[in-house]
């Protein structure tokens, strides 16, 4: 019970006062003190936690800019097992101390994700409050695939390729965890990928290349590149391996057809790792107009990310799915669960944070009354499948809110989307709730 106590301290009604942070601390302080629950070593900890909770809050409260945003509600919420989180936090400690070296984030949704802003601003933050400069991305090639890409990475090539997506629109198969593919026929063309200035881990010396292993194709490091690698095959694991003997921002291969025995030479992503130092590798896998389900369609979602290991998955989809008249809690929540299944299969101890769906609007005009049910859904999921949530519709202001987003240059004219501004705050906000977690149940 101690193991959690601290976190659930934490967890109270989604809006909170500053008086209400003492009520509640002094109630939960006579309920474990009367019931002889509370060591004095215990009840010193529960002492500094709530300082820093409301110490935090209070700072958080005078540095804010929009008098709409629910700036009090910015916290992490969790079931009454938080285990994973704790040992999430006990990792990061570990790479602090150099005990480990790297914490692997995945994040999985739709445009809010493939755009990248938020996700980057999240990363950034975790990479400068523990001053670790390693890891690295898994990205895909989205400028290949002839669509927006995420701002820390950028993709090239001189060949043509057609795109698989796990949306109903261009959907094809084989997938993988990104729920996007990239294919050509070419008889030669050359690919490669590279990492842009907006990177915080910017450089690699060991790359990834997830592939189909298609005999009637050969790829290899560019012959315009001078690098000395090692390369190794992981047929069973679907990557090709290559160790660099010096680090690099940037890299391409050149790619041969051999034969027509087989056609297609198909890529689903690269694993652009920093095993110099120690740090947090980010995988961003968003693709656009994804729903609940489509990353259920991807055949290879479970087994590519089971070569991750994440620590930490963060879903934020939903956006999408309460755009359709069709939408359903229970489907909803029965598509979430099997998603959550398949990255539990991936690594059991996995800390699973939800977030929810953000305020939006359909057609530019009417407010979308279905985001309030979707958000139920994710505290619903939190108790069933002890996760946590991060409660972005709360803090953006609720139902309608995303009006007054858009008329201060937050979010976008479709009332859908944010404005980069808008997506630099949601990373931001999200980090501070997840920092604040872990300094509260952290020595």
């Amino acid at each position: 019970m101690n193991r959690n106590l601290k976190i659930e301290i934490t967890r109270k009604s989604s809006l909170i006062k500053e008086s209400d942070l003492f009520r509640n601390f002094k109630f939960s302080l006579n309920f474990y003190r009367n019931n002889n629950l509370l060591p004095v070593k215990l009840k010193i900890n529960l002492l500094i936690c709530f300082l820093f909770v409301f110490l935090s809050i209070k700072s958080y409260s005078q540095t804010k800019e929009y008098s709409f945003i629910n700036y009090t509600s910015n916290r992490l919420h969790y079931s009454k097992d938080s285990s994973s989180f704790i040992n999430l936090f006990k990792k990061i400690n570990d790479l602090q101390k150099n005990k480990t070296k790297v914490v692997t984030v995945a994040h999985i949704g739709g445009s809010h994700v493939q755009g990248g802003t938020w996700s980057n601003a999240f990363l950034t933050n975790l990479q400068t409050e523990f001053k670790t400069t390693g890891g690295g991305y898994f990205v895909f090639p989205y400028k290949i695939a002839k669509t927006n890409s995420q701002h820390y990475t950028s993709s090239f090539t001189n060949g043509k390729w057609l795109k698989c997506r796990c949306t109903t629109k261009g959907f094809c198969l084989p997938l993988g965890m990104n729920g996007m593919s990239i294919i050509t026929n070419d008889s030669a063309n050359y690919f490669g990928v590279t990492l842009t200035k907006k990177a915080v881990c910017n450089t690699f010396n060991q790359v990834k290349v997830y592939h189909n292993f298609n005999s009637s194709f050969d790829f290899k490091i560019a012959t315009t590149q001078t690098i000395s690698a090692k390369r190794i095959e992981f047929k069973e694991l679907g990557y090709t391996l290559f160790i660099l003997e010096n680090s690099l921002d940037s890299i391409s291969f050149d790619l041969v057809k051999k034969d027509t025995l087989i056609k297609d030479f198909i890529i689903y992503g690269f694993g652009l790792e920093n095993t110099v130092n120690t740090g947090f590798y980010f995988a961003g896998l968003g693709a656009n107009g994804a729903t609940s389900s489509s990353f259920l369609r991807c055949n290879y979602f479970e087994s590519q990310l089971k070569t991750l290991k994440p620590d930490l998955v963060i879903i934020s989809l939903g956006v999408n799915d309460t755009q359709s008249k069709e939408f359903e809690k229970e489907e909803y929540i029965e598509h979430y669960d099997s998603l959550i299944l398949s990255i539990k299969k991936a690594n059991p101890q996995v800390a699973i944070l939800l977030t929810t769906t953000s305020d939006n609007f359909i057609k530019r005009r009417t407010s979308n009354k279905r985001t309030i049910s979707a958000q139920a859904a994710m505290y619903e999921l939190m108790k069933k499948h002890h996760l946590g949530v991060w409660d972005m519709f709360d803090f953006m202001g609720g139902y309608k809110s995303m009006l007054k987003w858009t008329k201060a240059g937050l979010a976008a004219r479709d009332r859908v989307h944010f404005s980069p501004k808008g997506y630099t705050l949601l990373g931001n906000a999200m980090f501070e709730a997840f920092l604040n977690s872990y300094k509260c149940n952290t020595k």
